[in-house]
This record gives C-alpha cells, sequence and structure tokens, in this order.
C-alpha cells in the first residue's frame, strides 16, 4: 500500500520505475517512464499468455499493426482491435464489440489485452479487460499525457452514457504502464497543452514543485521538447500513484483526484465530448478555486494563481454563462455525488485539498459568475 520511492532509473538507458502499491486485494504493479519501451511490452505480458488483443485507436492504426507484428513475432498470437477515436470509443456497443473480437478469437483467463492510445483508449481496455471473463490481465500503453498522468495510472475504468461521464465502469488496476515520451514528440500542440490540465491539478493538490517549473518557463512547459517534460510527467505520475496506492477504489483519499472535475465532467458532456478533457478540467479547477475562495476556505493568491498558470498555458478559464443550468442539472448525477448532495473538492491552501459537501446554491451561483462568459 506504499509507492516506491526510485528517484532514478536503474542503469544508464534504463527507465525510472514508479511501482504504485497493491490495495484492496490487488497486485502492485510498475509505471515505467523513458523512451523506447516498446521492449519492455512482452515480458510485462509474460509466457503465460497465449492470446494478446491491442486495442487502439483509428488514428494510430499504423502502431497498432506495428505492435501485433512485433508480438507475433514474439510468439503470441496477437490481433490488433481497433476503437474509434477519443470519447467515440467510451460506448457500451464498443465495449461490445470488443468483447464479440475476444470470443471470437479464443481469449481465455491467462490472456492478455493491450490498449495503446490516450486516456479514453486505455479507459476502454481496462473496462473491456475487468469485464470479459470476469477480469484478464491488461496493460496500457498510454500516448498521450492525459493518459500518461492521469488515466493509465490508478485502475479505474469505464465508458460513458447518455446521462454522463465515467458512469459504467469497474476498479481493475494494470499488469503495467508503459509511458514512452517518445510518443510525445508527434502529438499535436492542443491535445498536448490539454493534458498539461491534469499536470498542473497535481500540482495544486499535492506537488507545488510543478507549479514552480511551469511558471519559469510556460512556453516551454507547453511542448514535449521542453526542459522539465520528463520531471513534469514523473511528478504528476507519482502524485497519482502515491493516492491511489492507498486508496483504490476511491473510498476516502483519492477523491482529491476529482480536483476540477465535478465541473468539467458536466461540460464535457454538455460540448457533447467535443472539448478535450483538460480544457474542460482547466475550467473546472478555476471554478473549484473559486468555490473554495467563496467558502472562506482558499487564500485570494492561490486562487488567482490557477488564472495565471492555467492561462499562460493557453488553456481555457471560461465557459458559456447561460449554460448553467444545465451544467448543474449534469452534476446532479455525477458519480462523486452522495444522495442529494453535491461534492466537491476544494482547497484549503496549497497542497491542502478538502471536501466542499452540499454548498449552498448560492455560493454555487457565484463561484459559476467568475468563470463565466458572456453573463451567467
Amino acid at each position: 500500500m506504499t509507492v516506491t520511492e526510485a528517484t532514478e532509473a536503474t542503469g544508464p538507458g534504463e527507465p525510472l520505475r514508479i511501482t504504485v502499491g497493491g490495495s484492496a486485494g490487488t497486485a502492485p504493479y510498475d509505471v515505467l517512464i523513458g523512451r523506447q519501451l516498446l521492449g519492455e511490452l512482452a515480458p510485462l505480458i509474460g509466457r503465460a499468455a497465449r492470446r494478446v488483443a491491442v486495442l487502439h485507436p483509428e488514428a494510430l492504426a499504423e502502431t497498432g499493426e506495428v505492435l501485433r507484428d512485433d508480438l507475433s513475432a514474439e510468439g503470441y498470437e496477437a490481433v490488433a482491435v481497433q476503437l474509434p477515436n477519443a470519447e467515440e470509443s467510451k460506448t457500451a456497443e464498443v465495449a461490445a464489440y470488443c468483447w464479440k473480437a475476444l470470443g471470437q478469437t479464443g481469449f481465455t483467463r491467462t490472456d492478455v489485452i493491450v490498449g495503446v492510445g490516450g486516456g479514453a483508449t486505455t479507459d476502454v481496455a481496462g473496462f473491456v479487460a475487468a469485464t470479459w471473463l470476469r477480469g484478464v490481465r491488461w496493460i496500457a500503453v498510454p500516448t498521450t499525457v492525459l493518459g500518461m498522468v492521469d488515466a493509465a495510472v490508478g485502475g479505474k475504468t469505464g465508458i460513458n452514457t447518455a446521462e454522463g461521464k465515467n458512469l459504467v465502469g469497474a476498479f481493475h488496476p494494470p499488469a503495467g504502464v508503459l509511458c514512452d515520451l517518445a510518443a510525445l514528440d508527434s502529438l499535436a500542440v492542443h491535445d498536448y497543452v490539454s493534458g498539461l490540465a491534469e499536470v498542473v491539478k497535481a500540482g495544486f493538490i499535492a506537488d507545488p514543485a510543478i507549479l514552480d517549473l511551469i511558471e519559469k518557463d510556460p512556453e516551454a512547459a507547453r511542448t514535449p521538447a521542453g526542459p522539465h517534460t520528463a520531471e513534469l510527467i514523473e511528478r504528476s505520475v507519482r502524485v497519482k500513484a502515491e493516492v491511489v496506492s492507498s486508496d483504490l477504489r476511491e473510498s476516502g483519499r483519492r477523491e482529491i483526484l476529482n480536483y476540477g472535475h465535478t465541473l468539467g465532467h458536466a461540460i464535457e458532456k454538455n460540448e457533447r465530448y467535443n472539448w478535450r478533457h483538460g480544457a474542460a478540467v482547466s475550467v473546472g479547477m478555476v471554478f473549484a478555486a473559486e468555490l473554495g475562495r467563496i467558502a472562506g476556505r482558499l487564500d485570494d493568491a492561490t486562487a488567482d494563481r490557477h488564472r495565471s498558470v492555467l492561462t499562460a498555458l493557453g488553456l481555457p478559464v471560461t465557459y458559456r454563462g447561460d449554460q448553467w443550468p444545465r451544467l448543474l442539472e449534469t452534476m446532479r448525477v455525477d458519480k462523486k455525488s452522495r444522495g442529494d448532495l453535491l461534492r466537491f473538492i476544494v482547497l484549503e491552501g496549497l497542497a491542502r485539498p478538502a471536501v466542499l459537501e452540499g454548498p449552498d446554491p448560492a455560493m454555487l451561483l457565484a463561484a459559476h459568475a467568475e468563470i463565466a462568459e458572456g453573463g451567467a
């Protein structure tokens, strides 16, 4: 139930390993961070597996085929299963398509699923693995900032429904995570910057050094060629790993990882998932900061720092003011709510997250006014 404190790679050219401790009866697993890591995939799969299904989005069709061919050369019966891009893949219909592919290839309990792609792909891959034969092993190969620092680490898997995001899912940790930083080199700038919202979140809730690194040179932080890219990814993964190691099933401390997500998920749904996750979470964090300030919990300087850091990265900090009734309705069915009570993660200071349960509607409206564009 602890995180291995590995501060450097095991040798020259070796990847950094961060071990996520097992909890709730699950086995620990390693998150590997480095470059050219695909050679680590076969050892993670192991020789007990005979078949491997590589789930990948349409945008990474070539990568999926290369992985399938490499695994076939290693002696596995490998198949590539193509999914729709981004949030379009997180549906019951896509999950059923994957189950059909597994059934047709004779997938057994000793076989392995590999999810390669962004956070949506690893969410689906993990959910399919959790539900096929009541749980088979899976490995995450995230190719985006969002996937590396958030979605692929922690074992939360899921799909969306018409009612909201990630309302159907399971806790099913991977057998390992390969964060190959080389994958970020070709990432579109908007996708790269969007993922930085989760990095900023880790800075505000647990590791302020992340914010310091970004503020030193925001423009450099916007590109994978920046001098601090590896450190920003590593620090963010450590935050996630430390939290989920102690609370796999979100029964306590893990809730802090939802900072900015209550409103963020509502914005995503309202935009029919045409907004990137990080962009929505960015607005959600500013909302949460304003809510904390209005509740008398957060100082002005830390609240204002949200806007300055996120704006410097080119992330949005406002949203359409006329959408508040719809956002509020969506938040009421968010999985973080308890009964009729809305729950928000707010800050009581830098790196001091806390729960604000059932805030007065007037406080919510006032916080929304601070992020509303075009009038509330």
